[in-house]
């Protein structure tokens, strides 16, 4: 394994990985700040995954980009281990992510968050009021999916993002 100065590595995440990013998301999810998920969703969107490990192997931080249309994807679950915060270990991830929209040819992302200020660093600001097409909307609103609905901001969804701030950034 090669592990940067910085003491980890970011890498795809892999089927073995995934009880390990459960037990790393699993604090922020008893703090209210993540959603919890089971395992199977997990194992549904480990190839959405990277995950950054430590020269031992152990995973320290985990994200997440979801495409949620053709020019927009949802940055998830980000999160990193209590010991490793403040090294860089987010931003190499978000990092990571967002090298993958681009090569996706996707233009936008979006996430749902409390860390406005990690997230605002990185380019993204406040979405406010900002909509789709809406015929873009009508496809979107047949969605299943969580991030979707945070997205659109649903009414179904809002007990669950109370206090949250939906973001939105660019991609050059």
């Amino acid at each position: 394994m090669t592990v940067g100065q910085q003491g980890y590595r970011v890498r795809r995440a892999r089927t073995a990985d995934v009880r390990q990013i459960k037990e790393l998301v699993e604090p922020f999810v008893q703090q209210r700040i993540l959603l919890g998920k089971e395992t199977v969703v997990f194992y549904e969107a480990v190839q959405e995954f990277r995950v950054a490990e430590d020269a031992s192997g152990r995973l320290i931080g985990c994200g997440a980009l979801h495409v949620i249309w053709e020019d927009l994807a949802e940055v998830r679950t980000l999160a990193v281990a209590s010991d490793w915060v403040g090294r860089g270990v987010g931003h190499a991830l978000l990092d990571r992510l967002e090298d993958d929209a681009r090569e996706l040819g996707l233009s936008r992302l979006f996430c749902l968050t409390f860390e406005v200020g990690f997230f605002g660093r990185h380019g993204f600001a406040d979405m406010g009021s900002e909509t789709v097409d809406p015929s873009v909307y009508s496809e979107l609103v047949r969605s299943p999916d969580e991030g979707v609905a945070e997205f659109l901001d649903l009414a179904r969804v809002k007990p669950n993002t109370l206090g949250n701030t939906r973001m939105v950034k660019r991609l050059s």
